[in-house]
Parts: structure tokens; sequence; C-alpha cells
């Protein structure tokens, strides 16, 4: 049995959860995330990967102190190798999210570009409508 028949979960009803969403602030913040988007890009695009530095000779004849230095330039040479790695990372999602953005304001512009088509269309229609009763009424009337 599912569990919202249980009565544990309710179906989400979509149009109610549409309703809920404060459009408005989202309109007007809208701009703000693109920008704040772009800032992080522009901040993170201009650093630059971290070089890779080239991996010593291994020597069988090595004392332990010069192996053990060695050692430790291998592993900092892999740990700054992991390192260029998240930055690319790092980059490439701030340019998603840069992109994401982008696509919510132009979403934004043309969910308000709709409302106000919405808006004249039910404006048009009301006045059809009170139009048509004033035809009836007349006609009515005689």
């Amino acid at each position: 049995m599912p569990l919202y028949k249980k009565g544990l979960f309710m179906p989400i009803p979509w149009f109610a959860v549409l309703q809920s969403v404060p459009w408005a602030d989202v309109i007007r913040n809208a701009p703000k995330v693109a920008d704040g988007a772009k800032k992080l890009w522009s901040t993170i695009g201009k650093k630059s990967a971290a070089p890779e530095k080239a991996q010593t000779d291994e020597h069988a004849d090595l004392s332990p102190e010069a192996r053990a230095v060695a050692d430790l330039r291998t592993r900092l040479a892999a740990v700054e190798a992991t390192a260029a790695g998240l930055h690319e990372q790092m980059l490439a999602s701030s340019e998603l999210i840069k992109a994401l953005a982008e696509q919510n304001a132009q979403l934004i512009k043309h969910i308000e570009a709709n409302r106000i088509r919405v808006l004249w269309l039910l404006a048009g229609i009301v006045l059809v409508g009170a139009l048509a009763s004033v035809s009836l009424f007349l006609v009515y009337a005689r």
C-alpha cells in the first residue's frame, strides 16, 4: 500500500506549490543572481591553475635523507596535480553556475512577458464579456 494512502504523505498539488512561490521576489532577484554568477566566474576565471612540477629521478643509491626528500617532492607533485584538477573542476562548476544563472534570468524574462500577455488577454476577455452582457441586456430590454 502506498504511503500516501496511509495518510503519511499526500500527493503534491503542483498548482498550490507554484502559487506559493514568491514570483515577484524571484523576478526581482534574477538579475542579482546572474550578476553574482558572473562575478564568481570572473573571479575564478582570472586565477590560473598551479603549474605542475616535474618529478625528480629516483635513485636507489640515495641516502635515507635524500630518499625522504625525494618522497616528499613526489608527494608534493601529486598534491599539486590534485589541486590543479580541483581548480579545473571549480572552473567548470562556476562556468555551469554562470550558464544556469543566465538561463534562469532568461526564463524569468519569458515568464514575465507571458504574465503580461495573460493580463492583457484577461482584460480583453473581461471587455468582451462586458460587451456581450450589455448586448444581451439591450436585446432583452426591447
